[in-house]
């Protein structure tokens, strides 16, 4: 007896997962940081949000339009870039830097390359550096606004990170590490608090959004770098001064938020591995030798670019071809 198949296009194999609930859930997340933001910094952070994200939907829908393409707002992606962005910015940025950063990453970074899915690099991160840039006095402007609940005493309008870049590691200039962990420090709207990030990334984590490999290597190898840093230039090991890098900056947010990408980031096991040590060094190499007090958004555009040199080296060789029986 013939036995008839149904031949159909790929994908073969679905998951219940779609893009827009993964994009809402990784929204969820970033509420703990964003709502925690709008808390420290006051009513202009919160408009700086809803400008961001109102502004990366408008440009997402006008494109498609434009382009007689699908509307794909109701993905949520065009969120997500825009509320990424605006946790990237300071509180008492001019408002319209954040629509010309919006329009950047939609258009330039996600949209001409065709769309999600076929995106280079992290839009968002694109859009920050651009306007880093083009911007660079505004884009690293933290002068205290009305709604700031602290402040760091040592340089005035200066992340904690920038104050232990100007003055070196001194005892009892430091700023206190519970601070950088809850969030009472300066910096842009979603990086002060590593307490409210990591709420965020257990939920990533809670519903299989994300998993460990990129974080932890990143994270880990990055403390690695940096103890052996503290070793070799004869500060010995510090706590403090560690723990001041790990939670100070945006390290946290980039680790749990952005390094881990589904587009930009290594399909493979090793690769991704690769990828997650990669970024720890680079933002390292950057932070501690670099002009910049920070590293993370140029050390992950940076390894964005290496991925698919990464998944080349990486990727299994198939049985039959030279590879293993698994």
């Amino acid at each position: 007896m013939e036995q008839k198949y149904n031949v159909s296009s790929n994908p073969h194999v679905r998951d219940a997962m779609t893009t827009s609930r993964i994009m809402q859930l990784v929204v969820i997340a970033l509420l703990p940081a964003t709502l925690f933001g709008i808390w420290n910094f006051g009513f202009r952070a919160l408009l700086v949000v809803a400008v961001t994200v109102l502004s990366s939907v408008m440009f997402e829908w006008i494109y498609d339009k434009l382009m007689h393409k699908p509307n794909t707002i109701t993905d949520f992606s065009a969120v997500v870039t825009g509320l990424l962005l605006a946790l990237n910015m300071p509180p008492q940025i001019p408002l319209w830097m954040p629509v010309l950063g919006s329009a950047f990453a939609i258009i330039v970074v996600k949209q001409l390359f065709g769309g999600l899915g076929q995106n280079f690099m992290n839009p968002a991160l694109a859009g920050r550096c651009f306007l880093m840039i083009s911007f660079a006095g505004k884009m690293t402007d933290f002068a205290v606004s009305d709604g700031f609940r602290g402040a760091v005493d040592t340089v005035t309008g200066a992340t904690p990170l920038a104050a232990l870049k100007v003055q070196g590691f001194i005892e009892g200039t430091s700023v206190p590490v519970k601070n950088l962990f809850f969030g009472n420090i300066q910096g842009t709207i979603g990086e002060t608090s590593a307490l409210a990030i990591l709420i965020g990334a257990v939920i990533l984590l809670a519903f299989k959004v994300i998993d460990l490999k990129i974080p932890l290597t990143y994270i880990g190898s990055f403390t690695v770098f940096v103890i052996i840093y503290m070793l070799c230039t004869g500060m010995g090991f510090n706590g403090n001064y560690l723990l001041s890098h790990l939670f100070g900056g945006g390290l946290m947010l980039g680790a749990w938020f952005m390094a881990t990408d589904y587009v930009t980031t290594p399909i493979t096991f090793k690769g991704q591995l690769v990828y997650g040590c990669c970024l720890g060094v680079v933002t390292a190499v950057f932070r501690l030798f670099g002009g910049s007090a920070e590293g993370v958004s140029y050390a992950i555009i940076f390894c964005n670019l290496l991925v698919p040199l990464i998944e080349k080296a990486t990727y299994p060789v198939a049985f039959g071809k030279g590879g293993k029986k698994s």
